[in-house]
């Protein structure tokens, strides 16, 4: 995305007036795990809302992403854990739906899904996973969401049955439910996809490195209209951002410059383009600090002022 200057008079200020949340994406590196858990403790430390990882199994030099989640819960207080995202196809939605679930209350409620439909298919086929088209992939995550809800739902009563082509509960038992409602957010590009995050997901969590502004306002609008289809307030999905990030001088690349272009880039993509959450990529521990001290503060003031004004 190319850099874009603060100018409130141009916003058309499609905010979807949601809280905002900053975090961290961090790498699951198995050759030093201390320094992993480090870093989650370093990001709620100097107060940032939530970690995430990547969630790729079949990576040898990554630990798995579920054992690290429960790690780091084990190991923080405060802040909130998610897989970004989490790898579907080598990961019954059935099981994750008590995995999630038993984290949640284990943790105190601070776990949320991500989800993914799959990708690499080579590497997720010769760990024992389905190789699926990406048709089928979209119906199976469609299919997973409704079996985790359904598993989650224990106000429900009677037999559970979901029907699906590729996930199905035939008389499976409710429970847990999470400490709270745990949000699903899905890893989105292309228009099947956006649909099925306007009906179905609580959140849109794509990474802002592969989409132009032109790409991004064009998502939100198809998630728009399918939440709208399905008889949904639009402004109920979250719109997330993986996003890139370095300190440095000025330049033209998202997040690659000086604190004051982070800050007028973030308030960008969140009165310009929706963004309440901000999952900012990156394992150094001092740039966490600065994020937290340099630019949160300054984005979260901007945008409420704008708010107030709008």
């Amino acid at each position: 995305m190319d850099r874009v200057r603060v100018n409130v008079a141009r916003w058309t200020m499609p905010d979807y007036g949601q809280d905002l949340r900053f975090g961290a994406f961090l790498t699951p590196l198995a050759a030093d795990p201390a320094r992993v858990v480090a870093a989650a403790q370093s990001a709620e430390r100097v107060g940032l809302d939530l970690v995430t990882f990547q969630d790729h199994p079949y990576q040898p030099r990554f630990l798995d992403t579920w054992t690290l989640l429960s790690w780091v819960a084990a190991r923080t207080e405060r802040i909130r854990l998610a897989g970004n995202v989490l790898n579907l196809p080598l990961r019954p939605p059935a099981v994750l739906a008590k995995s999630v679930a038993s984290l949640d209350l284990l943790s105190g409620g601070r776990v949320d899904l991500g989800l993914g439909a799959g990708a690499f298919w080579d590497a997720i086929e010769a760990m024992g996973g389905r190789r699926l088209a990406p048709g089928e992939a979209v119906t199976a995550l469609s299919e997973a969401i409704d079996v985790i809800r359904a598993l989650w739902d224990t106000t429900g009563t009677g037999v559970l049955r979901v029907d699906g082509d590729h996930h199905s509960l035939h008389g499976a038992k409710r429970g847990p439910a999470p400490a709270r409602p745990v949000e699903i957010w899905l890893g989105a590009y292309k228009p099947r996809m956006l649909r099925l995050t306007g009906r179905k997901a609580d959140g849109w969590l794509p990474s802002l490195g592969r989409m132009s502004p032109g790409a991004i306002a064009e998502a939100n609008a198809i998630i728009d209209d399918a939440a709208a289809s399905a008889g949904r307030d639009p402004a109920a999905v979250r719109r997330l951002a993986n996003v890139p990030g370095r300190f440095g001088p000025a330049s033209d690349q998202l997040l690659s410059g000086p604190p004051q272009q982070w800050v007028e880039e973030l308030t960008e993509l969140a009165l310009v383009h929706g963004f309440s959450t901000f999952i900012l990529a990156g394992d150094e521990v001092a740039d966490h600090e600065r994020i937290a001290h340099e630019v949160i503060p300054a984005v979260r003031e901007a945008v409420a002022a704008e708010r107030r004004r709008a």
